[in-house]
């Protein structure tokens, strides 16, 4: 909602729903929240299987061929139990990120009973999207695969087959810092160990098969590294300065006071600094997830 012509040029001024129609925005609305969301996108999905394959991939290589082998036991145990919990807050971070809600609009909610309800000033501005047919809040864009208004939509990214925005752009953090350092920490150990368990042949493989793996876990590594270290630092900015990527694209001048630094981070990782940050489980709650996989089953298909 806004009170100038900020949008004017990717908002279509349509009519509203006709006063007779027969969509019903609280049964639409309570019908969301007792659904999980998951997006049906063909290529999403590859890809998000592609992610946790490399993910898997990387944890069978430092595991099987570098460290149960190794002859140095703290080394293995330290380095295993540091790697395999960064796998594990990287991959659980990304499941978070690809089955939370990023801040969907409402589908379908411009009817004039809706309206009435808003109690708007005389003079006040909204805007209705075409595509969904819903009340477009300030900040919010469309996205053409989600289908939806996202709310502070940042991007779509098919890697976790969901959108960044508002609600899991914590989480997507989360998964760009696990993954870094899951990525980092083979590459250290590769040129730090990995040219002693190839002389010393510990390894289970043969040794060609054993160079193989691990020419293939490095470039995994340094191109899994560069595509994270992007995106976190681009994500950091834009949290720093309380302006998503579309915006800035855009080059949209900010109708909405921006927050401090400290402030925008506290406000997407929620309240003050302490372990929760880095918690990827935190407000998870299985029994409400398998209650809304039973009652209404996978919520946008797109």
């Amino acid at each position: 909602m806004q009170s100038s012509g900020h949008r004017f040029r990717d908002v279509e001024h349509h009519p509203l729903l006709a006063e007779n129609d027969s969509y019903d925005s609280s049964s639409s609305e309570a019908d969301m929240a007792e659904r999980v969301w998951f997006i049906r996108d063909g290529c999403g999905m590859v890809c998000a299987i592609m992610t946790w394959l490399l993910v898997v991939y990387a944890d069978f290589v430092v595991t099987f061929v570098m460290l149960l082998p190794s002859k140095d036991f703290w080394y293995s145990v330290i380095n295993g139990v540091l790697f395999n919990c960064l796998a594990v807050l990287a991959l659980s971070s990304h499941l978070r990120t690809m089955l939370t809600d990023p801040g969907a609009v409402p589908k379908g909610n411009a009817t004039k009973e809706y309206m009435d309800n808003l109690q708007l000033k005389p003079g006040e501005v909204i805007y209705k999207c075409p595509k969904c047919c819903s009340i477009k809040p300030e900040r919010a864009h469309h996205c053409s695969i989600c289908k939806r208004c996202i709310r502070k939509m940042d991007h779509h990214c098919p890697w976790v087959n969901n959108c960044v925005g508002e609600k899991n752009q914590r989480f997507f953090v989360l998964f760009t810092v696990s993954a870094n350092q899951q990525q980092l920490d083979p590459i250290r150990a590769v040129m730090a160990y990995g040219a002693y368990v190839l002389l010393a042949e510990c390894s289970d493989f043969s040794p060609p098969v054993t160079v193989i793996l691990m020419i293939f876990l490095c470039l995994e590594g340094f191109l899994f590294l560069t595509f994270t270290a992007v995106m976190f630092g681009t994500q950091i900015h834009s949290i720093c300065n309380d302006e998503t990527e579309i915006e800035r694209l855009k080059s949209e001048k900010p109708t909405w006071e921006r927050r401090l630094r400290w402030e925008g981070m506290k406000s997407v990782f929620g309240g003050q600094p302490s372990l929760l940050w880095i918690n990827p489980f935190a407000g998870f709650r299985i029994r409400r997830l398998l209650l809304r996989a039973k009652k209404g089953g996978p919520e946008f298909s797109v």
